[in-house]
């Protein structure tokens, strides 16, 4: 299929669109492993003053930003519109009102310049990030950890997704942003904690939920309700607590639950490979220590993360994802609508 889309072009071009939180995106990539532009335009300011992305906020940004980034996107890449083979977009999961806002952009587009429609599931998008560092190896098994997910997704092949874990409350990227609030960081909160983590030491000894279970679900709310306890009762007895300690002893339950549950499905399956990815992948602890436990545990694995700039959301994850899409001959009409709940 991706043939038959090409067949009239001399490179295997897509522009790619990404709107579905608070990042407006845009990149045109070729053979699905080659960025040729990436255009990002954060939102992280204006969120930062509320402590989180406010949707409306967001949905008003995207609207501002997201012309202009599909133009620079083409320039950087010296590209124009009838080189490219076809359009992909994030149609979920994500915010309703930013999801809208490139998938119109994007059917617009698409529909001004002939070209066929890609719908990318976000989180696919995710795992397809790491493509431009490493080629995937199947079967392999993808850690998605990011501020909305935190699953283990089993993969046979490309485009095939199996969830075989999820949490069942907060995923840990939320956590990280709730004990943001507490300790006073400023949002987003993650590098900040991780940076604090390797000054301090786990002191405190937070709980590993679920840990031990027979099964690969996470549960990072017992987690959080401990630490806001912690800090609370200390606070009403007048104590004072480290925060550096704070954070390590956080971020070492995190990442303690993750690491065990993360290489025991990773012997269960079998996999080749594992990938980490979403925005808590540029973590640096949960890097080493998962990095550190497969060598002495799987050494045969092999072990894949997205450079750290395509941790976060991004267009580029978009369009790698999206030539696999087409190679399965997945596109959609001019009436896709947003799914903002969407799963694989």
């Amino acid at each position: 299929m991706t043939q038959t889309i090409f067949k009239d072009k001399s490179r295997k071009l897509i522009l790619a669109i990404e709107s579905s939180c608070d990042e407006t995106s845009v990149a045109v990539v070729e053979d699905g492993t080659i960025i040729l532009s990436n255009i990002i335009a954060s939102q992280i300011k204006s969120h930062e003053r509320f402590g989180g992305v406010v949707p409306e906020v967001a949905s008003r940004h995207h609207v501002e930003q997201i012309i202009g980034c599909m133009e620079d996107a083409l320039a950087v890449a010296e590209i124009n519109p009838e080189d490219l083979g076809a359009v992909a977009v994030t149609y979920g999961p994500g915010l309703v009102g930013a999801l809208l806002i490139g998938i119109t952009a994007a059917k617009a587009f698409a529909w001004a310049n002939q070209l066929p429609l890609i719908p990318v599931n976000h989180m696919a998008g995710h795992i397809y990030a790491s493509r431009f560092s490493n080629e995937m190896t199947f079967p392999l098994m993808a850690l998605l950890v990011s501020g909305g997910h935190t699953e283990l997704v089993y993969m046979k092949e490309h485009g095939d997704y199996q969830v075989i874990g999820e949490t069942r409350d907060d995923a840990a990227g939320e956590a990280y942003d709730k004990i943001g609030r507490v300790l006073g960081v400023t949002y987003p909160s993650g590098k900040i904690i991780d940076e604090m983590a390797h000054q301090g030491k786990d002191n405190y000894h937070f709980p590993r939920a679920m840990i031990n279970e027979n099964n690969f679900d996470f549960s990072f709310s017992g987690l959080k309700s401990s630490f806001i306890n912690l800090v609370h009762n200390a606070e009403q007895r007048g104590e004072e607590l480290n925060a550096f300690d704070l954070a390590a002893s956080f971020q070492q339950s995190v990442i303690d639950v993750l690491v065990k549950k993360t290489i025991r499905a990773c012997e269960t399956y079998d996999v080749t490979q594992l990938i980490v990815a979403g925005g808590v992948a540029a973590n640096k602890g949960l890097r080493l220590a998962l990095e550190t436990e497969l060598k002495q545990t799987l050494p045969d694995m092999t072990f894949s993360v997205p450079q750290l700039k395509l941790c976060g959301d991004n267009a580029a994850m978009i369009g790698a994802a999206a030539f696999i899409e087409a190679e399965k001959g997945h596109f959609a009409p001019l009436e896709l609508n947003a799914k903002p709940s969407l799963i694989f």
